[in-house]
């Protein structure tokens, strides 16, 4: 059976490295990612607030980018060159929700290393805010429906229905679909992909899922589900499915912990994730320690984890490098330039 090994607890303010045996594997992999670029994400600070910090991929060097002690920032997204950031700024103090984050704040567009932050809506304006893939546009969702935005003029352009898409909108590297998380046909919590041009929809994942986000091939997306049949109220594991043939499988899972936060590397060849003890994903709290693994070593399944082991037989057991506490993280192989 794997054993998970903690390589960083956490390096904010007022924290310390973990001191843990040596693991060849979980080494091996963290000197293997050490030098693929940065991970952005959001994580609270001794004062309370929230900041957006960067690491390399094995959690080393982070970096405070925001430091902004009257605010708090969540939701980082690199755009496709990372060149820059976007994400929601708080007043300090709000509680970020989990569900409705993208509703909550204003957007704000950065360079990537969070210099020359930038105003680019009022309170509750461009909510659930993406890129499109070249950067010239933001798709924004709301009740209204799906709103295609011109970056420069901050008009809209198209409008088209949300069917049901209700948060979590992102738009496929290609350009050519839309996936979110809906309540459509009677089911909620659904993954549903959407054709961006027509409007067409295709039901991916039924039952409990949330945060979808998209492969770098633009066909298969990355979830949360909390499938059902588990005892009592369950845990929370991250899938993957592609969204031609409707193929399901377990990338990982942890008996005790809700896995949230899926996203992969620009290459699709790795997974990061967040691992919470309570189910919400952590922004309510102090995040929770984030997770990297090889998607090649999928489906792992973590510590003694009897339930899940006894649906899934055939399991790799991989290797996974923790990483600090953080919420949703988004990972680019650039080099981001002058840190400061």
């Amino acid at each position: 059976m794997m054993v998970l090994v903690t390589v960083i607890l956490a390096l904010h303010p007022g924290s310390g490295i973990a001191q843990v045996p040596p693991n060849p594997e979980t080494d091996a992999l963290a000197r293997e990612v050490r030098s693929k670029g940065w991970i952005v994400y959001s994580a609270r600070t001794k004062n309370g607030d929230w900041d957006l910090f960067l690491m390399r991929p094995d959690g080393t060097n982070i970096r405070n980018i925001t430091n902004t002690p009257q605010w708090s920032e969540a939701a980082p997204r690199f755009s496709a060159d990372a060149k820059y950031l976007i994400y929601r700024r708080l007043e300090k103090g709000k509680i970020i929700s989990h569900d409705r984050y993208g509703f909550q704040g204003q957007l704000i567009i950065s360079r990537s290393n969070g210099s020359a932050p930038v105003e680019f809506g009022r309170n509750g304006e461009f909510t659930w805010a993406m890129w499109s893939p070249d950067g010239s546009q933001l798709s924004c969702l709301s009740l209204r429906g799906i709103e295609v935005v011109n970056l420069k003029t901050k008009k809209v352009v198209r409008r088209m229905p949300r069917e049901g898409i209700f948060q979590q909108l992102f738009w496929s590297p290609d350009g050519k679909w839309f996936v979110g998380t809906a309540n459509v046909g009677g089911e909620r919590w659904t993954i549903l992909r959407m054709n961006a041009a027509s409007g067409e929809t295709k039901v991916i994942s039924k039952y409990q899922n949330c945060t979808p986000d998209w492969f770098p091939d633009s066909r298969r997306v990355i979830f949360s589900n909390r499938p059902s049949g588990q005892n009592g109220y369950g845990w929370t594991q991250l899938w993957m499915a592609d969204t031609e043939t409707g193929t399901r499988s377990l990338i990982y899972g942890e008996d005790g912990h809700h896995i949230y936060g899926g996203a992969l590397s620009p290459d699709g060849k790795y997974v990061l994730f967040t691992r919470c003890p309570q189910d919400g994903g952590g922004s309510e709290r102090d995040g929770a320690p984030g997770g990297l693994m090889r998607l090649a070593d999928s489906p792992t399944i973590a510590g003694e984890s009897k339930a899940l082991r006894a649906i899934h037989r055939n399991v790799k057991n991989g290797p996974v490098v923790t990483l600090p506490d953080c919420w949703e993280p988004h990972w680019t192989f650039a080099d981001i330039g002058d840190l400061r």
